[in-house]
């Protein structure tokens, strides 16, 4: 059911670009907005500059109970918790939590599609955008949990456009709305530092398929056991993904003798061979399985699929080739914020690795990435707060670790210490497996400066 802002007092918990998307549009409906952040006015010089033309309060530097007495609804940006006290205090007031992407989905009135996954959603929900742009052009709004915001375009959209969005775990908190086409890519251990427990993190993430209708349509991964436990919660239709062959009657997406399938009402039919897929490992192998799928339940045509699958090469931060240098071949992966996103990225090559691995734990295990990093890895720069726990971590799966270049205070030590040492043929892989806030503001920042100090080396 649509709220009727007009007259709503709403204080908006956080002001990046989540907070600045909802601020403009609840101002332009007609609510009384109140943005409340823990930086001080100094440190959001840009963000007060870039809401100027909004008429909005600013209550910064901390957040004060007392807002709380004036407010109607609490609009929260993806990095503030619900243990946050002053969303504590506002449940036990009764007060009700929204976010932008749950007025989005109140207010949009086209068809939406939305990706969520622990690992592989970015890289997925661009591929399907890029799917759907290949066919559709201008009718085709790509964002939410990257990019801006589609509350920011969701005025001029029209019934027969198509809004394909990245929901994180956050996000769905909040929500009690489903998208039409709902995918959930994969349920491994992330964000433990948030949600606390692997049950607490699923149930974020299910909440994607709770409010779905019967005419919509679930999109599960048959390979992955916490996104497949999900069968019950499916009120719709299902399409499923994977490797292996599809179960029963159902339709979706697989891979055959090197040659991704689609079966259709029961008829299977070829799209195009592994190799044409410009990304590499076969994570992303399992992303394009999975836009097929995604693409197929969301009406997209076949062939600007297929012609967007070949045309895609990938999104920044994610195994982006940097450059070449002295014979090795540097990636950036700066995305890999969790250990089974460096796995995944490890097993992406059959040259020997030079690993740059840390920054900020978020309560994750790091047992099976050591135990890996001891098989397919010939050297490791640890880096960041996390190393002293990844150290250990190496160290319980094969005694002391021989091939432990350094540890480095810094990511730029890192790089340093990695180019002193890889040899032609190397490839030198930034996958962290931690987050970039010990460091960075986030993992694009630190994926830049990646870049520019690997592009310095000479």
């Amino acid at each position: 059911m649509k709220t009727d802002w007009n007259g709503k007092c709403v204080t908006i918990l956080g002001g990046a670009r989540q907070g600045q998307a909802a601020a403009r549009w609840l101002a332009r409906h007609g609510a009384h907005v109140t943005v409340n952040d823990l930086r001080t006015a100094e440190q959001m010089t840009d963000t007060r500059s870039a809401l100027a033309d909004t008429p909005v309060t600013w209550v910064l530097g901390c957040h004060p109970v007392e807002i709380l007495d004036t407010t109607d609804i609490v609009c929260l940006s993806g990095g503030v918790p619900l243990d946050n006290p002053i969303v504590v205090e506002a449940t036990q007031r009764g007060i009700p939590l929204t976010n932008d992407t749950q007025v989005f989905m109140e207010t949009v009135p086209c068809q939406t599609v939305g990706i969520t996954g622990s690992a592989g959603k970015t890289t997925t929900t661009m591929l399907v955008g890029q799917m759907a742009k290949t066919a559709f052009s201008d009718r085709v709004y790509v964002g939410g949990n990257i990019g801006d915001p589609l509350l920011n375009y969701v005025d001029k959209m029209k019934p027969d456009d198509l809004a394909i969005l990245e929901i994180s775990s956050f996000q769905l908190e909040q929500m009690t709305l489903s998208p039409n086409v709902a995918a959930v890519l994969n349920i491994t251990p992330n964000h433990l530092d948030r949600h606390s427990t692997m049950e607490v993190y699923t149930a974020a993430k299910q909440r994607i398929l709770k409010f779905q209708a019967t005419v919509d349509t679930a999109i599960l991964c048959r390979e992955d056991p916490g996104s497949w436990r999900l069968l019950g919660k499916v009120n719709g239709r299902l399409v499923s993904f994977g490797f292996g062959s599809i179960p029963g009657k159902q339709d979706g997406s697989f891979l055959s003798d090197g040659l991704l399938h689609l079966r259709e009402c029961g008829v299977e039919i070829p799209l195009l061979r592994r190799d044409q897929i410009q990304l590499r490992g076969e994570h992303n192998a399992m992303n394009a399985l999975a836009a097929f799928a995604i693409g197929y339940a969301a009406g997209l045509p076949l062939d600007a699929m297929l012609e967007a699958a070949e045309d895609f090469r990938g999104v920044a931060h994610r195994l982006e080739f940097v450059r070449e240098w002295k014979g090795a071949k540097w990636y950036n992966d700066s995305i890999a914020t969790a250990p089974e996103r460096t796995m995944a990225a490890i097993r992406s090559f059959t040259e020997p690795i030079v690993l740059l691995l840390g920054g900020r734990d978020k309560n994750l295990p790091w047992d099976e990435l050591a135990a890996l990093v001891h098989k397919r890895v010939e050297r490791v720069v640890i880096f960041g707060e996390a190393a002293e726990k990844i150290a250990a971590a190496l160290e319980q799966a094969h005694g002391p670790l021989q091939k432990t270049v350094q540890r480095c205070k810094s990511l730029e030590e890192a790089v340093q210490a990695a180019a002193r040492v890889t040899k032609p043929g190397d490839v030198v892989l930034l996958s962290p497996g931690g987050t970039s806030f010990d460091q960075f503001c986030d993992f694009e920042e630190r994926g830049e400066a990646f870049r520019k100090w690997v592009s310095e080396l000479s």
